[in-house]
């Protein structure tokens, strides 16, 4: 038998496997062929039955990103009109190399056909990863930015070629002063004019220990992980206000809508009002008034009444006073 039994015919989205004289076998297994970043393999079975495999072939990126397929199958006349004989379609289905897809033939073929095999979407599977599509129009901008961050991250990390001082209260962080002035307009005008910070390249902040700071900072070049973010959200919402750092404040904000419960929605109301949060304090007295939970947390409440701001107080019992009259 040629080699060319075994040949595979590829576009960048389409396989097609012709099969001339299938009566003198019961197995053939094609060449590899390769499609988006993987190399695939058909097999062709006749035992009781006719079934087609595909499956990728075991390398390292097929063990560790194995593809999320979605295609169709045909198997077509190898005639002049290229009718279709049969076809299957499936979507979204993970394909390990250990576990091939199996598409069982039922009906009878004789002669000589094409099996067609036309990829509709390949997506990466890693379990650090959400799947994504490789013909994603904007998956080379997402290659760029993930680069582009683990280079910033390098940078902070590994101290490369800082130029700034970030003095908290208690230890000191290197930074960067091109990127914090990117990221926020406070920090760019201390860079801009004859100020201490220029003068002396370094920024007391005694109001953050090392800790927050480097939450700050790991923020602003990107790389801040989502467990370090939760723990240090209150302070980032102080350092996203103090330096005028928009996204920041606007992720915050969203975070403490989550999670408003007993325990913190007097603290989630007083930062609504001081840092101007008019979601999360609507959230917050909704939580309060309508909800009835200002009755679980009285002694709280009677607490936070003494040294909470005046005009948040009186805007606490106007919307008692308002939800009275709904009754």
């Amino acid at each position: 038998m040629s080699d060319s039994a075994y040949r595979v015919e590829t576009t960048s989205r389409l396989a097609q496997w012709r099969i001339d004289n299938l009566a003198s076998c019961t197995y053939r297994k094609s060449d590899p062929f390769k499609i988006g970043m993987w190399n695939w393999h058909l097999i062709l079975e006749k035992d009781r039955g006719l079934f087609i495999r595909l499956y990728p072939e075991l390398t390292n990126l097929s063990r560790e990103k194995p593809p999320i397929v979605s295609l169709i199958l045909r198997v077509v006349s190898s005639s002049g009109d290229r009718k279709a004989l049969t076809h299957s379609e499936i979507k979204d289905k993970l394909i390990k190399p250990s576990e091939d897809y199996v598409w069982a033939i039922e009906v009878p073929l004789t002669g000589k056909f094409i099996i067609d095999v036309e990829f509709l979407d390949l997506k990466t599977a890693s379990p650090k990863d959400e799947p994504c599509s490789i013909w994603d129009d904007d998956i080379m901008q997402k290659t760029s930015n993930a680069a582009a961050l683990q280079s910033l991250g390098r940078m902070l990390a590994e101290h490369i070629h800082t130029d700034i001082m970030i003095n908290a209260s208690d230890g000191s962080i290197q930074g960067h002063r091109a990127v914090l002035a990117a990221r926020s307009p406070v920090f760019s005008s201390m860079f801009s004019y004859n100020l201490k910070e220029k003068e002396l390249s370094a920024i007391d902040i005694p109001d953050m220990s090392v800790e927050d700071c480097q939450a700050f900072l790991n923020y602003l070049y990107g790389i801040i992980k989502h467990e370090e973010f939760l723990t240090h959200r209150q302070v980032l919402l102080h350092a996203a206000d103090k330096y005028d750092v928009s996204d920041l404040k606007e992720a915050c904000h969203q975070s403490l809508l989550r999670d408003i419960d007993s325990k913190n929605v007097l603290e989630r109301l007083q930062n609504a009002s001081l840092y101007e949060l008019p979601e999360l304090k609507m959230s917050c007295m909704k939580y309060l008034v309508k909800f009835g939970k200002l009755y679980d947390i009285r002694d709280d409440f009677k607490e936070f009444v003494q040294y909470a701001d005046r005009d948040l107080i009186a805007e606490i019992f106007n919307e008692i006073i308002t939800s009275w009259k709904g009754f």
